[in-house]
């Protein structure tokens, strides 16, 4: 972190209320150049509301904030974004017709005897990716045709044109994969090192201790600390977010919960993502399913649920030899499958949550609406989904009350068994803890998880057994008390050091990776 002895960014008594209604109250900030602040809380802690106000989206309702030492007062995010102030959204601001070098720098377009200079504008944004470190993505591509991480490097490029002194991210990795965080973190540390402050919004505790200097935290609308770094470990940030102990983040079973007759069972299963697979999945478990990215996961869950159809090899679902060709298939043999994407393939965000919880039903039972549309507020109010009404379009929802209402579309199936692939992403700790709650209840009611995560963390401190994938096969499993460095060691194969308790398909018959 560049040192500096006065902040680029001041904050002082900021509050935002909407009819009334306070939704942030007394924030302060000191930001220095080259410093990162994470900015940290539970869904509706107050954390977008803050950023939104310093992005100029919303004017607040007191206090003040400096840029500089100076006082600045927005009415508009351009105005923020000349004084210096720059965010990236979840939900990226571009235009997908357009280039990449048009993107940034639309409506500031460098022109030539009265027309756009292409050739300049081309040459100065590959200059500027250059700059970021980032090679091999043109100028001169079409926005549509990149991947996420690409539209967020645009973004931050963009950004950078403007002479941010401040860049604000929010969730910047939540739809990235673990190499295109690696080059989100280059970046960050690149723009540091030339003195630009960033303010870090992220759920994901491993990436604030990674990067941030500072972490100011808030809950409920106030703000409860703001503490270096190096004062902090994650149990006692977790404490201040939730008022919950690290020790006790990971519900323990529910009494009476214990491994029944086999659910789920592959012998040999493969198709052309994943090869020789077995598994057996039991009423009562929840089964964690580990590995690298690539390794076949997400591959797995979709094979079992007819996505991309099993090719050899035999499953057995409940006693019956089953193979299902196509996702209804799987429904109607009793499988549901929690997507990993809940935005692109989990929900129809313009729908209401009634309309969410009914559509798999509509579509594979239609002789169940009726009394499933009865059962929907009792399933809502288990889940403990905050809404104001079924009628509530799901966009208008948190990430983790839209997550819960992803659950109850596939609960209202009624399941035996149930694949969760990262059933957690991009929700904050207590909506994590609820959903934790959510799949010990379903183990406790005879229903079968699989569950497939990113999160070692996740996965030690909720399955009963550990499988860990590699190049499309299971490279073994583990017991319930293994470490990360056990689970990582399959899922590198690199076998040094692994427990005793570790074993490569002695109890399940999986197939050893070479």
């Amino acid at each position: 972190m560049t040192t500096s002895s006065s902040p680029v960014l001041r904050v002082r008594g900021v509050t935002k209320a909407f009819h009334g209604n306070v939704v942030l109250r007394d924030a302060d900030l000191d930001l220095h150049p080259g410093q990162v602040l994470g900015l940290v809380g539970e869904n509706g802690a107050g954390k977008s509301t803050l950023m939104k106000v310093l992005a100029g989206v919303h004017s607040p309702s007191s206090g003040t904030v400096e840029v500089d030492g100076r006082p600045v007062v927005f009415g508009h995010p351009v105005q923020a974004q000349r004084a210096g102030i720059s965010t990236v959204f979840q939900e990226f601001n571009l235009l997908g017709e357009r280039t990449v070098a048009e993107n940034v720098w639309l409506g500031r377009e460098p022109r030539r005897r009265g027309l756009v200079d292409v050739a300049t504008m081309v040459r100065d944004t590959t200059a500027l990716l250059a700059d970021l470190g980032v090679t091999g993505l043109d100028a001169t591509r079409r926005v549509r045709s990149l991947s996420v991480a690409e539209q967020q490097v645009v973004e931050i490029a963009k950004a950078t044109s403007l002479d941010a002194r401040v860049i604000q991210m929010d969730e910047p990795t939540a739809a990235l994969a673990d190499h295109e965080v690696a080059l989100l973190y280059s970046i960050i540390r690149t723009l540091t090192a030339r003195g630009v402050a960033i303010v870090y919004v992220s759920h994901r505790l491993t990436e604030i201790f990674d990067l941030c200097d500072v972490v100011t935290v808030l809950k409920d609308g106030a703000q409860v600390a703001t503490e270096p770094i190096a004062e902090l470990d994650e149990a006692r940030l977790v404490r201040l977010m939730v008022g919950r102990t690290l020790e006790a983040f990971f519900p323990d079973p529910i009494d009476g919960t214990a491994p029944g007759e086999a659910r789920l069972e592959l012998r040999g299963a493969g198709n052309g993502y994943v090869d020789g697979v077995d598994l057996t999945l039991r009423a009562g478990e929840i089964v964690g399913v580990a590995g690298l990215q690539g390794s076949g996961r997400t591959e797995l869950l979709e094979a079992v649920f007819g996505v991309t159809p099993l090719t050899r090899g035999e499953m057995v679902l409940a006693g019956r030899a089953v193979r299902p060709r196509s996702p209804r298939q799987a429904v109607r043999a009793g499988l549901a499958l929690i997507t990993e994407d809940r935005k692109a393939t989990g929900l129809a965000l313009h729908q209401s949550i009634l309309d969410n919880t009914l559509g798999v039903v509509r579509a594979v039972f239609p002789r169940r609406t009726a009394a499933a549309r009865r059962g929907v507020p009792t399933l809502l109010a288990t889940l403990a989904v905050s809404a104001r009404a079924l009628s509530q379009e799901v966009r208008l929802l948190s990430g983790g009350n839209q997550q819960k209402v992803v659950l109850a579309r596939w609960l209202a199936t009624d399941p035996a068994v149930v694949l969760m692939d990262e059933p957690t992403r991009g929700v904050d700790v207590g909506a994590k803890y609820a959903i934790y709650e959510v799949m010990r209840r379903l183990a406790a009611d005879g229903r079968a998880v699989l569950m497939v995560s990113s999160e070692l963390p996740e996965v030690i401190g909720m399955s009963d057994r550990i499988l860990v994938m590699r190049d499309g096969r299971l490279a073994g499993e583990l017991p319930p008390s293994s470490s990360e460095e056990d689970v990582l060691a399959l899922a590198t194969g690199v076998t040094t050091g692994v427990t005793a308790g570790a074993t490569t398909g002695a109890t399940t018959g999986t197939q050893v990776a070479s």
